[in-house]
C-alpha cells in the first residue's frame, strides 16, 4: 500500500460502526471478522480509508465509548488477531485504517479508575478529576453532563465527586497529571505498532479541564443552537469555557502528533462545541505540529442545508480556520441520517453527494448513506441508547442511525446476521440493500462511486484552494484550483430549474456521468438538483 505523509489531505474516509456492520458468529452483533469480510464493498466505492468506531474492551454502557482496556479487543468483536487480519486485508485493498480513540474518559470499570477511587493517596489517585463537595454537600460547580444532569457523581469510597462529561459510568481522565498523558500516548503507540494509519479522536476538545473548577457562565438564549446537543438538553444553556476548550490541550496534541509522525499516521479530531467549533478546529489543525484534521459539525444538524448556509459556513472557515484542515460529513453514528434530516429525494441526495466530494477538506461518509438509508424508527422498548432513554420522546437518541447495514433484501435481517440483531432491521431498508443497489444502475451507490472517482481524478478537488462561495438563490458556485488545474462548480440545491452565466473563457464540461450540465452560448441551465463542473482550458 502506498502511503505518504499527506495521504489524509482530501481523503474520503468511510466510517464503520462495528456493532452494525456485519455479524459473523451469530450473536446478533457485528464484529471485526465481519468488517474484514465486507472490506471489498468499501474499496469498490473508492474510499481511501476506514474509520472504525470503538471495538475495545468495554462494559458497553455507551457501546464502546466507555473503554475498560485501551489495548484489548472486546470479545464481542473478536480478538487482536482478528484486528491484525482486518488491517492486513485493508492494506491489501489500498485502504488506510483509522481507529476511534476515546482519550477524554474511560469506563468506571477500567483498572485505572478502580485504583484511583480506592483512596486519595494511591499511585493513580490523581488520574481522574476528583473534587470535594461544597460545604452544603452539593457538587463543586455547575458543570453539566451532555447526557443530562450534573457532570459530577458522588463516590462514597473517597467521599468526593468525580467529573463525567458524559455518563456517570464514564469518568473523565485528569490531563493535568503527566502520567495520564504518558499512558495515553503509549496507547497510541500500541496501535500504531499494529499497523493503524491514524485515529479519529473522540471529543478532542474535552481533554483538559479548568484546574480551578470555575463555574461556566450562562449562555443567552439567542446564542443557543443544537449543533452538538439536542435543543431539549440544558447543556445548551451554558457557555462552556471552563469544562472544556482549555489552551493546555494544544500541548498534548503536539505530543500526540510527534508520536504519530514516524508512522506517517494522521488524526481527525472531533470538536464538540456549539459556539466556537470552527474556531477551535482552526486552532487544533494550524501548522504542522498539531492535528492534521478536525471533524466539523456544521453540516451534521439542522432541517435543511441551503446554499446560503453552506456559503456562510465556508466564510467562517476562511476567517477562523483558513490555515487548518477540516473534515466534512453529512451523517455519522450520533445524528439523524441526512436523507431523513433534510427530507431528500433521490435526486437531491445525489446532488449533495456530488457537492460533498467537491468541498475543500477531507470527507467522511457513514455506512449505509451510499444506499440512501433513511433514519429508522425505533420503538421505545427496542431502544438501546441511554441518551435516547434520558430525553425520550422529544429526542429519540442515536439508535435510528445505528441499525444494521443491509447487504441483501431476501433475508429478514438484511444479510447482517442469522440471529436477532441487537437493533431491529427496518423492513423499509431491505429494498435498498447492497445487492439490490449494485444490480440497479440508477441506485445511489453508483453515484457515490462516480463522485468519489471524480474527486480522486482531480487534484483541485482533493487538495486545491477554494474561492469564496457565492449563493444566488438556491445556486451555490465556487472555484477550486491546484497547480495548473482550475475548476468552476455550480450546484442547484432545489427542485426548480435555475440559470446562471458561465464563467468567461474556454471551459471543458466534466462529470457527464454525474449528470453535469453543459454551458450553451455563455449560459448554464441547471435542472432541479443538477450540478455543473467545468475545467478551464489553456
Amino acid at each position: 500500500m502506498q502511503k505518504d505523509a499527506n495521504w489524509w489531505r482530501g481523503a474520503v474516509i468511510y466510517q464503520i460502526y462495528p456493532r452494525s456492520f456485519q455479524d459473523t458468529n451469530g450473536d446478533g452483533v457485528g464484529d471485526l471478522p465481519g468488517i474484514t469480510r465486507r472490506l471489498d464493498h468499501i474499496a469498490r466505492l473508492g474510499a481511501d480509508a476506514i474509520w472504525i468506531s470503538p471495538f475495545f474492551t468495554s462494559p458497553m454502557k455507551d457501546f464502546g465509548y466507555d473503554v475498560s482496556d485501551y489495548c484489548g479487543v472486546d470479545p464481542l468483536f473478536g480478538s487482536l488477531a482478528d484486528f491484525d487480519a482486518l488491517v492486513a486485508r485493508s492494506h491489501e485493498l489500498g485502504l488506510k485504517v483509522m481507529i476511534d480513540l476515546v482519550l477524554s474518559h474511560t469506563s468506571d470499570q477500567h483498572p485505572w479508575f478502580a485504583e484511583s477511587r480506592a483512596s486519595g493517596d494511591n499511585p493513580r489517585a490523581n488520574w481522574y478529576v476528583w473534587a470535594d463537595p461544597k460545604p452544603d454537600g452539593t457538587p463543586p460547580n455547575n458543570w453539566l453532563s451532555i447526557f443530562g444532569g450534573s457532570a459530577w457523581a458522588w463516590d462514597a469510597r473517597r467521599c468526593q465527586y468525580y467529573l463525567h462529561n458524559f455518563l456517570a459510568s464514564q469518568p473523565d481522565l485528569n490531563f493535568h497529571e503527566p502520567a495520564v498523558q504518558a499512558a495515553l500516548l503509549d496507547v497510541a503507540r500500541f496501535w500504531l505498532r499494529r499497523g493503524v494509519d491514524g485515529f479519529r479522536l473522540d471529543t478532542i476538545n474535552f481533554y483538559v479541564h479548568d484546574n480551578q473548577l470555575r463555574d461556566n457562565p450562562p449562555l443567552p438564549p439567542e446564542e443557543r443552537n443544537d449543533l452538538t446537543a439536542p435543543k431539549v438538553n440544558p447543556y445548551n444553556h451554558q457557555r462552556h469555557i471552563h469544562d472544556k476548550n482549555q489552551p493546555e490541550n494544544i500541548e498534548f496534541l503536539r505530543k500526540l502528533r510527534a508520536v504519530m509522525k514516524p508512522y506517517m499516521a494522521a488524526a481527525v479530531g472531533e470538536v464538540g462545541d456549539s459556539q466556537r467549533g470552527l474556531e477551535i478546529a482552526g486552532e487544533y489543525t494550524r501548522g504542522s505540529d498539531r492535528m492534521q484534521m478536525c471533524y466539523a459539525f456544521e453540516f451534521l444538524s439542522g432541517n435543511s442545508l441551503q446554499a446560503n448556509r453552506i456559503a456562510e459556513v465556508f466564510e467562517q472557515v476562511d476567517k477562523l480556520a483558513a490555515d487548518g484542515w477540516l473534515c466534512w460529513a453529512f451523517s455519522n453514528h450520533d445524528v439523524q441520517r441526512h436523507i431523513t434530516r433534510w427530507s431528500l429525494s433521490e435526486a437531491a441526495a445525489m446532488a449533495y453527494t456530488t457537492l460533498l466530494m467537491c468541498l475543500r477538506g477531507s470527507v467522511c461518509i457513514y455506512q449505509g448513506e451510499e444506499l440512501g438509508l433513511p433514519e429508522a424508527e425505533i420503538a421505545f422498548e427496542d431502544l438501546q441508547d441511554p441518551y435516547g432513554r434520558e430525553f425520550w420522546p422529544e429526542f429519540k437518541g442515536r439508535d435510528g442511525c445505528r441499525t444494521p447495514m443491509v447487504w441483501q433484501s431476501d433475508n429478514r435481517n438484511g444479510g447482517f446476521s442469522e440471529a436477532k440483531p441487537w437493533l431491529p432491521v427496518p423492513s423499509s431498508h431491505l429494498a435498498r440493500a447492497v445487492a439490490s443497489a449494485e444490480a440497479n444502475p440508477q441506485a445511489l451507490i453508483h453515484h457515490y462511486r462516480r463522485a468519489i472517482a471524480l474527486r480522486a481524478a482531480h487534484p483541485a478537488l482533493r487538495t486545491g484552494t477554494q474561492s469564496q462561495m457565492l449563493a444566488s438563490g438556491d445556486v451555490l458556485s465556487f472555484e477550486r484550483r491546484e497547480g495548473a488545474e482550475r475548476l468552476f462548480l455550480a450546484f442547484n440545491l432545489s427542485d426548480t430549474a435555475a440559470t446562471l452565466a458561465a464563467p468567461e473563457g474556454r471551459w471543458q464540461p466534466l462529470a457527464a456521468d454525474l449528470g453535469g450540465a453543459v454551458p450553451v452560448a455563455g449560459t448554464i441551465e441547471l435542472a432541479a438538483w443538477q450540478a455543473a463542473i467545468l475545467r478551464k482550458l489553456a
